[in-house]
C-alpha cells in the first residue's frame, strides 16, 4: 500500500466532503394509475352499443354482461392500485439497486485511494478521509435513531476559521463528544470537522489511540490546542474530565469544576470564539450508580463503573439506553476584542470560565424542563 502524502497542518484542504457510507440517493416514485378500465377488442358500433345490466361479482369488482353474454370485468381503482403498487414497488427496487450501486462505487473509490496513498494525513495524523469512510458511518444510526438527536445553534459555529466549542461532560462513556462530532459534520453547512482534546488516557489505550489520532484528536493541552485553532480548525472541549464523565446519576446535569480555564486562555491567545455547547440524554445512557474502585485502580481506570446493567449482563450491559438526547450551540463568545495579552490575567480568565459554565448549566435546566420525557420524543 502506496504511503500517504503528509501535509502541513495549514496546508489542509478544506474542502474535504463526506464520501462515507451514511450518505444516499433519494428517488421519488410517481406511480403510474392507469386507465380506469380494461377494453376487450371488439368494433366501434359494439363500444358504443349500451350493456343490458350491471351486477356485482364476487371479489367486489364491476362486472358487465354484454349483449353477447361475455362477462367483462372493470378494473377501475383495483386495477389501477394494483398497478400503482407494482410500479411503487418497482421503483423501491430500484431506489435500493441505485444506492447499493452508489455504496459499492463509493467503496471501490475509498479502496482506490488508499491504495494508491491518493489521501492527505496532517501534522496531527488526522485522516480526513479514512474518518468520512470508516468512522463516521457507524455513530449515524445511534445519532439519528437511537438517541433522536435534535441539535440547534449550528449557525454559532463560524463558516470556517477557528472555534472553540466547549461542552458539559457526562454519560460514563463519551458519547456526548461523538454525538457532537456527528452534528457538526452532518449537519453544519461547513460538514465540518470537530477536533477533540482528550485525556491522557485515552491516546494510551491500544487501538483507540490510533484510531482517535486517526479521527484528528490530540491530547488537551494548550500547545495542540492553539496550533489547531491557528490553523482554522473548530476544536472540542469538555473541561469537566473525568470529573463530569464519572460523576454519580444522583447529580446527573449539575456541572462539575471548569479546572483552572486553560481553554479560555487558549481561545484569548488565538482570538477565536468560544462556542458553549449543552447536551441534555447522555447522563441516562448508562446511569452511575457505583465505582468499585480498587478494581479501577486495578486496571489504571479513573472508575469502574456500575450501572443498571453491567456487568451484571455481560456485554449485554454495554448497550446504552435509548435517551433521548438535545444538544444546543450556544451565542459565541467573542475574544477579539481582549487581545493576545489578556490571557496573562487571572481574573478576567476566570470571569470568562465562570460565564461559560453558567450558560451551559442554564440551557441544560432549559432543555431539561422542555425535555418531555427522558426516552419519549
Amino acid at each position: 500500500m502506496a504511503d500517504a502524502r503528509v501535509i502541513p497542518l495549514h496546508a489542509v484542504d478544506r474542502r474535504t466532503t463526506s464520501t462515507g457510507a451514511g450518505s444516499q440517493r433519494r428517488v421519488t416514485a410517481v406511480p403510474d394509475l392507469g386507465t380506469a378500465a380494461e377494453q376487450q377488442p371488439g368494433s366501434a358500433s359494439e363500444a358504443r352499443r349500451p350493456s343490458a345490466r350491471t351486477s356485482g361479482s364476487a371479489d367486489g369488482n364491476r362486472v358487465q354482461a354484454g349483449p353477447d353474454g361475455s362477462r367483462r370485468a372493470e378494473d377501475g381503482v383495483a386495477g389501477s392500485t394494483a398497478r400503482a403498487g407494482d410500479t411503487g414497488a418497482a421503483s423501491t427496487a430500484g431506489a435500493a439497486e441505485t444506492d447499493w450501486e452508489a455504496r459499492a462505487a463509493e467503496a471501490l473509490a475509498f479502496l482506490r485511494r488508499r491504495l494508491t496513498g491518493d489521501y492527505r494525513v496532517d501534522d496531527f495524523g488526522f485522516d480526513p478521509d479514512l474518518t468520512d469512510a470508516l468512522f463516521l458511518p457507524p455513530l449515524r444510526p445511534l445519532y439519528e435513531k437511537w438517541f433522536r438527536v435534535e441539535t440547534t445553534g449550528l449557525h454559532n459555529i463560524p463558516a470556517e476559521g477557528g472555534a472553540l466549542v466547549v461542552a458539559n461532560h457526562s454519560g460514563t462513556v463519551p458519547l456526548d463528544a461523538l454525538m457532537t462530532t456527528v452534528a457538526i459534520h452532518d449537519h453544519h453547512p461547513g460538514r465540518r470537522h470537530l477536533r477533540m482534546l482528550g485525556a491522557d488516557l485515552v491516546f494510551r489505550l491500544p487501538v483507540v489511540g490510533a484510531m482517535a489520532r486517526k479521527a484528528g484528536h490530540t491530547l488537551a493541552c494548550n500547545p495542540d490546542a492553539e496550533r489547531l485553532l491557528r490553523a482554522g480548525e473548530v476544536v472540542g472541549v469538555w473541561p469537566e474530565g473525568f470529573k463530569g464523565i464519572g460523576k454519580p446519576f444522583r447529580d446527573r446535569y449539575k456541572l462539575q469544576r471548569f479546572g483552572r480555564g486553560g481553554f479560555v486562555s487558549a481561545a484569548l491567545r488565538t482570538g477565536v470564539p468560544i462556542v458553549p455547547c449543552s447536551i441534555v440524554g447522555a447522563e441516562e445512557t448508562y446511569p452511575l450508580l457505583g465505582d468499585l474502585k480498587p478494581l479501577a485502580r486495578l486496571l489504571g481506570l479513573p472508575y469502574f463503573p456500575i450501572t443498571p446493567l453491567f456487568p451484571w449482563l455481560g456485554p449485554l450491559g454495554a448497550i446504552p439506553l435509548p435517551s433521548k438526547w438535545y444538544i444546543e450551540f450556544g451565542e459565541p463568545i467573542d475574544t477579539t476584542d481582549f487581545g493576545a495579552d489578556a490571557c496573562e490575567d487571572p481574573m478576567l480568565v476566570f470571569n470568562l470560565t465562570d460565564q461559560v459554565r453558567e450558560t451551559i448549566q442554564q440551557t441544560l435546566y432549559r432543555l431539561l424542563a422542555r425535555r418531555g420525557g427522558v426516552f419519549a420524543d
